[in-house]
């Protein structure tokens, strides 16, 4: 199997853990507010599906992109922002249909686009492989939210998810830099070590062995701290060095400006 193919795979499933949740909601269910500030259920669900459509629109059409970006342009802080609230007023049926088709449509792009080449971004260009990576992520931490609107503990799902946020882990050391120059900061000239320990307790590493700064702890709590789901101080993670220190104060793998993070529990 192909590391696309992997990542499809993992997103499919991903994505239908949510779907088991949201699909029997009714109308006060996808209103119910979730952590993110004046989002609701529907508002997340909203903003995964049309990322997935403009993900396919990047990957198949130049034209519509373009007009996308200009569009973009026009507000470049708030406009996907605006987007997940316009079509979060879709009722539930047609949000769902629409998340379907979206969800149907995306792994055909990405596993059609010319081998070698990268698809236009908002951001730096993506291989259709970095593009799943980053749908994973996106995934992950909005059906997170959903979750705890719905009081819904993830381990108690039937399907745990379990060593797939190895995708998210991935993400999450490949931004270290992005998250230092994000908040308008140098980037350390050295790599770290990064070791998490993952559900499976099997060991994930990156960097160096003899690395002088390294990072340390559960791959879920890393997860959940560099898609600013909880407050560094909930985690376990534990940091040597300055630079590695500062890093689990401001780190982020999604695109875009410096997010608020989470209130300490």
């Amino acid at each position: 199997m192909s590391l696309l193919d992997e990542l499809l795979d993992d997103l499919k499933a991903e994505g239908d853990r949510l779907w088991n949740v949201v699909s029997g909601l009714d109308d006060d269910g996808w209103s119910t507010p979730t952590p993110a500030t004046g989002w609701t259920i529907a508002t997340q669900v909203a903003h995964l599906l049309w990322t997935d459509e403009v993900a396919v629109v990047a990957a198949t059409d130049k034209e519509a992109w373009d007009a996308l970006v200009l569009r973009a342009l026009e507000d470049p802080t708030g406009f996907v922002d605006q987007q997940a609230l316009e079509v979060a007023r879709l009722r539930p049926e047609a949000l769902l249909a629409r998340w379907g088709a979206a969800r149907e449509a995306l792994p055909r792009a990405l596993r059609e686009f010319p081998e070698g080449q990268k698809m236009p971004w908002f951001g730096p260009p993506m291989s259709p492989a970095s593009m799943a990576t980053a749908r994973f992520m996106e995934t992950w931490a909005h059906a997170l939210d959903v979750y705890d609107a719905l009081e819904v503990v993830p381990d108690a799902l039937p399907d745990k998810g379990g060593d797939r946020i190895r995708h998210v882990t991935h993400l999450g050391v490949r931004t270290r830099d992005f998250s230092f120059s994000v908040h308008g900061l140098d980037a350390p000239a050295e790599e770290f070590r990064v070791e998490l320990t993952a559900p499976s307790g099997e060991l994930w590493a990156w960097g160096p062995e003899n690395a002088a700064q390294s990072v340390r702890g559960s791959a879920y709590d890393f997860c959940l701290l560099v898609t600013q789901r909880v407050h560094r101080d909930d985690t376990d993670l534990v940091a040597a060095g300055p630079d590695a220190d500062r890093w689990l104060d401001i780190a982020q793998a999604f695109a875009g400006p410096a997010g608020e993070g989470r209130a300490k529990r």
